[in-house]
């Protein structure tokens, strides 16, 4: 029996590439019919599924496959300078809070900030709480909320989800206007910070791709793996 015989697909449907515009994507939505522990995330992870709130998906792209599912084995990571500048910057000015997800007006209107900062989306419509909700804290699993204060206000904000031996990068935002403290960069090492103090293997930071400026800069942690062709491949 296959690993993933949980997972009933729901829809199929080509659209234009959220990473790579000029590309048309294919990814496919599932769900599970049965309730899932935190064995089941650290298959599907291995497996190079992501999640949008309840659903599961991987790329099958027709003519591309340029997205590639990254993790880190967090024993061997190794941070480079300007890594180790962005901790210290982070270490110094801001506050590092783990806990249960909040709901509230101002994370969603710094996500909806960060989402339009980044031309991530060109919707002028306000996200509700309800979208909030539905793709990002609508879960199977566990999710921790590591946020970002600096004096008090929240600037940033990575949701992660909880597996037995992993934990999985889902999204990070954060307010454009706090840019010049690398977020980003700082919310990933605050992810392996966790793993290593909560003894995980990985930290699956989604999908690594090339040509998109806002996904490249993964490839700056190593030593990685990237799941290319089905295969997990040291990079």
């Amino acid at each position: 029996m296959s690993e993933l015989e949980f997972l009933k697909p729901v829809i199929d449907e080509t659209d234009v590439c959220p990473y790579l515009p000029e590309q048309i994507a294919r990814m496919p939505l599932s769900i599970s019919n049965r309730r899932l522990n935190p064995q089941d995330l650290d298959t599907l992870l291995a497996h190079g599924y992501r999640r949008t709130g309840w659903f599961f998906y991987r790329t099958q792209c027709p003519n591309c496959a340029a997205c590639e599912p990254m993790r880190l084995e967090v024993e061997h990571f190794q941070t480079t300078r300007s890594q180790r500048r962005a901790e210290k910057m982070g270490d110094t000015y801001l506050e590092t809070r783990i806990g249960p997800p909040q709901l509230d007006a101002q994370r969603i209107r710094m996500f909806d900030a960060h989402r339009v900062g980044r031309h991530l989306t060109s919707s002028k419509t306000p996200s509700t709480a309800s979208d909030y909700r539905s793709f990002l804290l609508n879960s199977h699993f566990e999710i921790l909320e590591i946020s970002l204060w600096l004096d008090e206000v929240l600037i940033g904000i990575s949701i992660t989800d909880v597996g037995d031996s992993s934990l999985s990068a889902v999204y990070c935002f954060f307010d454009p206007a706090y840019a010049r403290y690398s977020l980003g960069t700082y919310a990933i090492l605050k992810q392996i910070e966790l793993a290593r103090a909560t003894d995980r293997r990985w930290l699956y930071l989604g999908l690594y791709v090339a040509d998109n400026e806002h996904l490249r800069y993964k490839a700056k942690f190593a030593p990685h793996e990237r799941r290319i062709a089905n295969q997990w491949q040291a990079s």
